[in-house]
């Protein structure tokens, strides 16, 4: 019992010095944070991140600059730390315990939306027992069916694709499994117990997606007013380049 006490007693310690550490930071989270994020939130997330995972905390402790690094990422781009939108994770490197910044698919799917030109975003997996159409001569969107309460198999392939505010469809993105294994392939250390491809494999495949979709659809870190969007200029091309370079920017050298 004086053990366990005595360990959360330590725990409270580092978690306070952490805290302060940070604290020094928030002016400069705060020069690069978009108008409609409040620094106080940004902080109270990002400290957030790593009171709830001890192997987070035992990573910012072992490189401070690492857990700065990833947080100005976040802040950069206006999204919310240690969240789906821009993931915290300990990783090691050559022994030494460090932090890494990921932005999740809903991080890129928020600065879609925060351009203003999209009503909606589509980004879905397709699994085995599915039944998945789409004929980019005749269609201009897929047709997935999905039967929500039988087995669905395992995952097959992914799409993505917005509904413009103009009426209009953006260019629609389709992978098959060999194209996403390609892109998870490009993470060095994927093999990693960290990496988010052994822990949230379903959302690096939609993450996988809406990175190629972030080719042909405006993102944005600022929420943008009607008034200063200009006209919306739509993507014909269909993209299917397995060697695009912006798959998974933030993904681990050890998403």
């Amino acid at each position: 019992m004086a053990e366990s006490v005595s360990n959360a007693v330590a725990t409270r310690d580092q978690e306070s010095k952490m805290d302060s550490f940070l604290e020094q930071y928030q002016p400069r989270f705060a020069e690069v944070l978009p108008a409609h994020v409040k620094p106080e939130t940004f902080m109270r997330l990002a400290t957030g991140a790593f009171r709830r995972n001890d192997k987070l905390l035992d990573a910012a402790r072992s490189d401070p600059a690492s857990l700065v690094n990833a947080l100005s990422e976040a802040a950069r781009k206006g999204l919310e730390p240690g969240t789906e939108q821009f993931y915290l994770v300990p990783r090691r490197i050559k022994g030494k315990q460090t932090v890494q910044g990921l932005e999740g698919y809903q991080g890129i799917v928020e600065r879609m939306y925060r351009a203003g030109y999209v009503d909606s975003v589509v980004v879905q997996v397709v699994r085995e027992n599915d039944e998945f159409v789409y004929d980019p001569g005749a269609n201009d969107k897929p047709r997935h069916v999905v039967d929500w309460f039988s087995d669905r198999g395992p995952l097959k392939g992914v799409y993505a694709y917005a509904n413009m505010r103009n009426g209009s469809v953006s260019n629609v993105v389709v992978l098959n499994k060999k194209q996403v294994m390609e892109a998870k392939a490009k993470s060095e250390s994927s093999g990693s117990e960290y990496s988010p491809w052994n822990t949230f494999e379903e959302s690096m495949w939609l993450k996988t997606a809406a990175r190629r979709l972030e080719k042909w659809v405006p993102t944005s870190a600022e929420i943008r007013s009607a008034a200063t969007q200009p006209a919306v200029v739509e993507a014909t091309v269909l993209d299917h380049d397995e060697d695009d370079d912006n798959t998974l920017h933030y993904e681990e050298e050890d998403q």
